[in-house]
């Protein structure tokens, strides 16, 4: 995730489909999940009471279980932090909130969540 393409909400994505975060400002802090250590083992979308965190299936299509992993929606985060406290892996970082899409970009391998601006027009025009 670290090219030049630009990111945009997927607009396809069930995500979209829930409440927006609630709030006139900001959170503080943001959750990044380093995923090169997530295990998909979904302890942290337990916890989560913003319902923010979503699978990110594994490579193989037959068997999408397998190499899952997480990602948390930036936009529906309210930086409560219960996902990095139970991460058993601690793999779930806070970020303040100006730096979480640097943090991001470096740290996530596969996105559901964001993609390519070309992936949004392509599919919309079909």
């Amino acid at each position: 995730m670290t090219d030049s393409t630009t990111l945009v909400e997927n607009p396809f994505h069930t995500a979209r489909l829930k409440p927006a975060r609630k709030g006139k400002r900001p959170p503080k802090l943001l959750a990044v999940v380093h995923q090169s250590g997530c295990t998909g083992c979904e302890v942290c979308i337990a916890g989560c009471p913003v319902d923010s965190i979503e699978l990110v299936p594994g490579p193989n299509p037959d068997n999408p279980v397998f190499q899952q992993m997480v990602e948390i929606d930036i936009s529906r985060c309210i930086g409560c932090q219960n996902c990095s406290q139970d991460c058993p892996w601690e793999t779930i970082t806070m970020y303040q909130s100006d730096d979480v899409f640097t943090a991001w970009s470096s740290e996530t391998l596969k996105s559901e969540l964001y993609v390519s601006e070309e992936f949004v027009e392509k599919v919309s025009f079909k």
